[in-house]
């Protein structure tokens, strides 16, 4: 089992979960859609050669977002993180795979 936390423009919240949703993310026993989510505020800066949603190269860019968690079964990660990544607006979107530990 895995641990993933997204980090997701506002504008683009239910998109992307719905996308990790339909590919197996989110189930914990008997429910599904089960997540996490808390708002904060990030940044980053546009380099030469990039094609960023929001923003312009070289300009520092402040972006309310979403930090989305939720599980992932080892079998469907792969699939999870494509259905991420095709859903997300983000040219590099911002993602941690945590691998959990059963007790």
């Amino acid at each position: 089992m895995y641990k993933l936390a997204i980090f997701i423009p506002e504008s683009h919240l239910e998109q992307v979960k719905s996308a990790m949703f339909q590919a197996g993310a989110g189930r914990i026993g008997n429910y599904d859609q089960c997540c996490w989510q808390s708002k904060g505020q990030g940044q980053f800066r546009a380099l030469s050669g990039s094609n960023p949603y929001i923003g312009s190269q070289g300009e520092v860019e402040y972006v309310d977002e979403y930090k989305v968690e939720l599980v992932c079964d080892d079998a469907l990660l792969v699939g999870v993180i494509e259905a991420m990544k095709s859903s997300h607006p983000y040219e590099e979107p911002a993602y941690d795979v945590i691998q959990l530990v059963d007790l």
